[in-house]
């Protein structure tokens, strides 16, 4: 009984098994199918919608249908490329802007925005609608000709505030605690497992950061509302635009209507009658840019998207790893049809030992080609580490740049296992051979070790600095202690070169190589959407438990466990941002 209930078992195994790989065999198939080359009609609307996170680049492949399915990002290259094509596209009359909660950074948010502003030079119309705007909703929609809310909605508009948790007293209580050693007075990324309170420098650097920020971001709304700056002051100190009748009132809209109504003027403005909105063309932008070029020529400039925590490891879409970033820039290298490198960085930093890999690998490119970085909406501590040394730096004015400064955390639970009762013995057979134990506190000697190794790298940081960006070593520190800084600080203070994104960045490089005409060539090249979906597949399990703890603890609790492992799976010397920073 037993051989044939194995039997059995084998054989439904195995029709189950061809049964997933026949099912997957025709999805693929048919998703191939819908990769032909979309058929705009002529009085087309291009429709923007952000429902997914946005990346700085996806890794999006219209060709691969798994990626189609089964990436859960959107990448920035693709939504400025789809608006930058659909300025100049006879049959694209307008765009239509829709997002209620935008997953997205400052600077990649401001990167629409400028898209989008170039955009209406052409005479076309951009509108936008929702339900409700948050703040970063109203930034991008503020660009728009008009700007349409629903009567029940929500308006969000009240300043930029930033909150950061401190474990002081947690630590305490639990006998659970963070050892902490760092250079730099602002290098605050440990200063949370510290005490209980901000430090002054910490929260005149917040200050400073967030002003600069807001005073961006204020300027372009006033010019793009046609009002006065200190208006949107009053505004915001007041609340005075909570709602549609007060946001309609103050100016920052246009209309209150319902989503059929919006259709209606949709339909008007782009040619039709009004009377069948239903029959609007609306074009979604993803499937527009499938097998459309931005640019032309034989000649071709490299971007290379640095995006994430970096890590030592090989890399991926979610954090930069110095193998992988070694491939890019050595097939940019290689290739002869590049003539330059645009190389574009999004990340908090991290390790310290790949940030100086990666960074000699970006002199070694530019010794046969220029290499230009552009800044996003992160470029601190390793991400400005790896940057620094390029031809030219050019960065949004609200992207956070700097936090030059190196830190090491490594926990330590001896209070903790005093409390329940364990005790740790050692055995050596030298006076370091213990090195450290997670059950003792840190020994005099393993912190002097530690102090000296992290001097060390700060002023190997330091020299990167002054070298990349003519300074001494005295005004390289002077700028440094860990002190983070908007873009526009940073231009100031000649941390960057300009203002400006990925168009001004492309521009620089194709000045600098002599070419005027040009393709793009993407890089890295990430795993196909086939093999992400196996990964995930493995995966599920990690997922579901993910998922499982946002739904009992919340999503802003989970978010504090996440960080929490963050911090205690750090290995090495540390060049990281100084703080888990939400702009809101």
């Amino acid at each position: 009984m037993a051989f044939l209930r194995n039997l059995l078992a084998a054989i439904l195994g195995t029709l189950v098994a061809f049964g997933i790989v026949l099912f997957m065999f025709f999805l693929f198939l048919s998703l191939a199918g819908s990769t032909e080359q979309v058929r705009i009609q002529r009085h087309s609307v291009l429709d923007l919608n952000f429902p997914y996170p946005i990346s700085e680049y996806s890794g999006y492949d219209a060709e691969d249908p798994f990626s189609v399915l089964f990436d859960p990002s959107m990448g920035l290259n693709e939504i400025t490329k789809a608006i930058a094509i659909a300025r100049t596209d006879d049959r694209i009359d307008g765009i239509s802007l829709g997002s209620s909660y935008l997953m997205a950074g400052l600077s990649q948010t401001r990167a629409i925005r400028e898209a989008l502003a170039d955009f209406k030079k052409s005479g076309k119309f951009v509108y936008a609608y929702a339900d409700f705007y948050m703040q970063k909703d109203y930034y991008l929609a503020s660009v728009a000709d008009s700007v349409f809310i629903n009567p029940a909605g929500n308006f969000d508009f009240k300043g930029l505030a930033a909150e950061i948790l401190y474990f002081g007293d947690f630590q305490e209580k639990s006998g659970l605690k963070m050892e902490v050693v760092r250079h730099g007075r602002y290098k605050s990324a440990v200063e949370p497992f510290l005490g209980n309170a901000m430090s002054p420098e910490n929260r005149t650097q917040l200050q400073e950061l967030l002003g600069s920020i807001w005073e961006s971001m204020r300027a372009e709304m006033a010019a793009s509302r046609d009002l006065q700056p200190d208006s949107l002051d009053r505004i915001a100190d007041q609340l005075g635009a909570r709602d549609p009748q007060r946001a309609l009132a103050t100016g920052l809209v246009d209309g209150i209507i319902y989503e059929d109504q919006y259709e209606a003027k949709l339909h008007r403005e782009s040619g039709g009658s009004g009377d069948k909105p239903e029959r609007l063309p609306l074009t979604e932008y993803l499937r527009y840019t499938k097998n459309k070029r931005q640019y032309e020529g034989t000649d071709r400039i490299a971007v290379i998207y640095a995006q994430g925590e970096i890590l030592y490891g090989s890399g991926g879409p979610a954090y930069i790893g110095p193998e992988q970033m070694r491939k890019a820039l050595r097939k940019a290298r290689d290739d002869k049809q590049v003539k330059a490198v645009v190389l574009r960085i999004n990340s908090p930093g991290g390790s310290a030992l790949s940030s100086e890999l990666i960074w000699r690998e970006i002199q070694q490119l530019r010794q046969n080609k220029p290499v230009v970085v552009s800044f996003s909406d992160l470029a601190a501590s390793g991400g400005y580490y790896i940057g620094v040394g390029a031809d030219m730096i050019v960065t949004e004015p609200t992207t956070l740049t700097g936090s030059i400064g190196v830190f090491a955390t490594i926990p330590n639970m001896s209070g903790l296992a005093g409390k329940i009762g364990i005790n740790s013995e050692q055995v050596g057979t030298h006076r370091q051979s213990v090195d450290y134990s997670f059950f003792e506190p840190m020994s005099d000697d393993f912190r002097d070790v530690l102090r000296q190794g992290i001097e060390t790298t700060y002023n190997t940081f330091l020299q990167r600095v002054a070298e990349g960006r003519n300074l001494t070593l005295a005004q390289a520190d002077s700028l440094a202690q860990g002190r983070v800084w908007s873009g526009t600080d940073a231009v100031r203070l000649g941390l960057a070169d300009q203002l400006g994104g990925m168009p001004e960045a492309l521009a620089s490089a194709a000045g600098l190589a002599g070419i005027d005409t040009y393709r793009i060539l993407s890089l890295p090249k990430y795993k196909s959407g086939l093999e992400r979906l196996m990964d995930d597949l493995q995966g599920v399990g990690a997922k579901a438990t993910e998922k499982a703890l946002e739904e009992e603890l919340g999503a802003d609790w989970a978010g504090l466990l996440r960080e929490i492992k963050a911090q205690l799976r750090q290995e090495g010397l540390q060049a990281r941002l100084p703080f888990t920073l939400k702009i809101h």
